[in-house]
């Protein structure tokens, strides 16, 4: 498709997952001992192209993929892999492809399944990964989603905490503010399961969770929410979610920021024996209501 003026737009940026597979590329091209003047005349390509698609400037399309995996010799179970890799570059693949879903919710959840550790903090919501079906149902209700749009959100947030049982799960570091486990969604009884589901969660011995107790008035996390991870053989990767879309930050010095954030955040918690013993007594709290 052309612009406006006929100019032939730019092959589109790579997306997140898609940058993923531009590090795995030039992992392999290095692993060969080849530059990419060497790969693009194997290929009748400019140089340009091959570091163009290396660097996330330009979308990975399958047959270009297919073509440098000949060139790098990769075959069997690790070819089939990065093939799936490069169709999900786009997003459209997530979850079933729901327009309920933002990109950037689809893209959150591939990578989630992805990491090895996860960092999540929440100044004013329990946070998604520990969210029981209610307590999300009631959250939609609060933001007047459409009804037609909830079932589908309430079922991927749902499916997103597949994490929590697979082979190999992440480790999980929730630090939330006490307030969220205060604030009734829904009815005190609502939150008295969803308080105890935190508590079931906890027992698994990757997950931590941390509280911020009211008592500090104040602390550095109450200018918004943010999850950070980490990956076996990719760069990390922070994510800032917002009302309508979200923002994926991947540069070094954007991520060390939210890293010394979590240190210090961490540094201010309860710790996770009196976090649990906190979430406990608001859970009786709310049943008395």
């Amino acid at each position: 498709m052309l612009e406006r003026g006929g100019i032939m737009p730019y092959p589109k940026k790579s997306t997140v997952s898609g940058s993923r597979l531009a590090d795995e590329l030039r992992v392999l091209r290095e692993t060969a001992e080849m530059s990419c003047r060497q790969v693009g005349e194997q290929l009748g390509w400019n140089a340009s192209k091959v570091s163009r698609m290396e660097t996330g400037i330009q979308q990975i399309r399958l047959a270009d993929l297919a073509s440098l995996l000949v060139v790098y010799r990769v075959v069997g179970k690790e070819r089939d892999r990065l093939l799936k890799l490069a169709e999900r570059t786009d997003d459209l693949g997530f979850w079933e492809a729901t327009s309920a879903l933002s990109t950037e919710s689809k893209t959150l959840i591939r990578l989630e399944r992805d990491a090895t550790a996860i960092v999540t903090f929440q100044p004013l919501l329990v946070p998604g990964l520990l969210q029981t079906g209610d307590y999300v149902r009631a959250l939609m209700a609060a933001g007047q989603v459409p009804e037609s749009d909830g079932d589908a959100r309430v079922a991927a947030r749902l499916a997103r905490q597949s994490v929590l049982t697979k082979g190999d799960p992440p480790s999980l570091t929730f630090i939330v503010d006490e307030g969220a486990l205060r604030r009734v969604l829904g009815s005190p009884r609502l939150m008295v399961r969803q308080l105890r589901h935190v508590l079931e969660a906890v027992e698994r011995p990757q997950v931590t969770f941390r509280v911020l107790p009211l008592s500090l008035h104040g602390h550095p996390g109450l200018d918004g929410s943010f999850t950070m991870l980490d990956f076996e053989r990719f760069k990390s990767v922070v994510y800032l979610d917002h009302k309508i879309s979200g923002l994926f930050l991947e540069e070094p010095d954007q991520v060390a920021f939210y890293r010394r954030e979590a240190d210090r955040l961490l540094e201010l918690a309860l710790s996770p024996s009196e976090s649990t013993d906190l979430v406990a007594a608001i859970a009786q709290e709310h049943d008395r209501e």
